[in-house]
């Protein structure tokens, strides 16, 4: 049923009135694609081994890459772990995770071997490997600096099939469904993509009949299915052009133009240390140092939390539930606060390096 689809949709002329078949069409896909990556109910064999890794450290970054690319290579002069390298395609069956220590955040690595092309057909070991890789708070793409760009679109093409959206945010759209009234569409810019009809006939796709949508921005059909799939998770991502020592100076020069990438020879172990720095942006962490009464601040192991959740609550819940139950107030010190230090309540917001001290009732 899936191969059908897609030759549908290359078989339609592109304008305005087959533009919400084509919409029905994308809606089709994504259906079949979902029922591809969940696996269906019911008894039957439990997970692979080797794939539910268990989540440690602060952040996990996935590697995903071609066989020999020079992926584990890289994973393993990254973390010093020992893992099992030949010259031969294929190695890598289960995911090896080693652990890097950075600006005080443990960060776990991992190997998401084989997300390369069939996976999201349901093709090998493929859905557990993705649902591991959509548990990823970075994802890093390992390419050949000799042939970077078409692996780069095999493999975005993949991530994007399981629902992985790299380097974007969720698209701008209201959806609401309802009991009753039919499907209201509200645009509050103009739309270039979508109508009433297109909207509507990609939601029939769904059975669903009575909804408000709202679109505050351009969006495209793709965007609104997203949206109704309700199941998308937008990770970033930086690509690895690796084996820069093959190409020459002014090739280099070029590549640190293009956006997300960073250049590096894992056999070398070059330019480890601006990988490590754009990781480190891209993972966006908080790090807050501890301070007991009459002490002088824990600078050696901070308490690490993902930029999203930083109030001194998400702090207080990431050492023990319990320690919210006897909170009386906190005092801070560092750039979140006006004076050090501030007493604050639970819902303050902390920054990056700030300091905190827990008084309880």
């Amino acid at each position: 049923a899936l191969g059908a689809v897609p030759l549908q949709m290359a078989r339609t002329q592109k304008n305005k009135a087959t533009a919400h078949h084509l919409g029905l069409l994308k809606a089709r896909l994504a259906k079949l694609r979902r029922e591809l990556i969940t696996p269906k109910g019911g008894g039957g064999g439990g997970p692979g081994e080797g794939f539910d890794v268990a989540k440690t450290g602060d952040a996990r970054i996935g590697f995903v890459g071609f066989p020999s690319v020079g992926k584990s290579t890289l994973l393993s002069n990254l973390a010093g772990v020992y893992s099992e390298v030949a010259a031969y395609e294929f190695t890598t069956l289960t995911t090896v995770p080693g652990v890097i220590r950075y600006k005080g955040a443990k960060i776990q690595l991992l190997d998401l071997p084989g997300i390369i092309e069939g996976a999201k057909d349901g093709k090998g070991r493929g859905r557990q490997v993705i649902a591991v890789a959509r548990t990823c708070n970075l994802i890093l793409i390992v390419l050949d600096v000799l042939k970077p760009l078409g692996h780069k679109k095999i493999i975005e093409n993949e991530l994007e099939g399981f629902g992985i959206r790299l380097n974007s945010k969720p698209p701008n759209i209201g959806f609401k469904k309802k009991d009753k009234g039919g499907i209201n569409l509200t645009a509050t810019c103009p739309q270039s993509e979508l109508d009433t009809e297109t909207v509507k006939s990609i939601l029939a796709e769904y059975k669903i009949h009575n909804a408000d949508v709202t679109l505050r921005s351009d969006a495209t059909a793709d965007d609104l299915i997203d949206v109704v799939e309700g199941n998308r998770v937008y990770i970033p991502c930086i690509y690895v052009l690796n084996k820069i020592d093959q190409i020459s100076i002014e090739e280099l020069d070029i590549i640190y133009k293009v956006p997300h990438c960073v250049p590096i020879s894992a056999h070398h172990r070059w330019n480890f240390d601006d990988l490590l720095e754009k990781i480190w942006d891209y993972l966006k962490l908080v790090r807050i140092y501890t301070k007991p009464k009459g002490q002088l601040p824990d600078y050696t192991s901070p308490v690490v939390l993902p930029y999203c959740k930083t109030t001194v609550e998400d702090f207080c819940m990431k050492i023990h539930k319990n320690l919210i139950k006897d909170f009386k107030y906190a005092l801070v010190w560092g750039s979140s606060v006006k004076h050090n230090p501030q007493k604050v309540g639970k819902d303050h917001t902390l920054e990056d390096e700030d300091v905190i001290q827990i008084v309880k009732k």
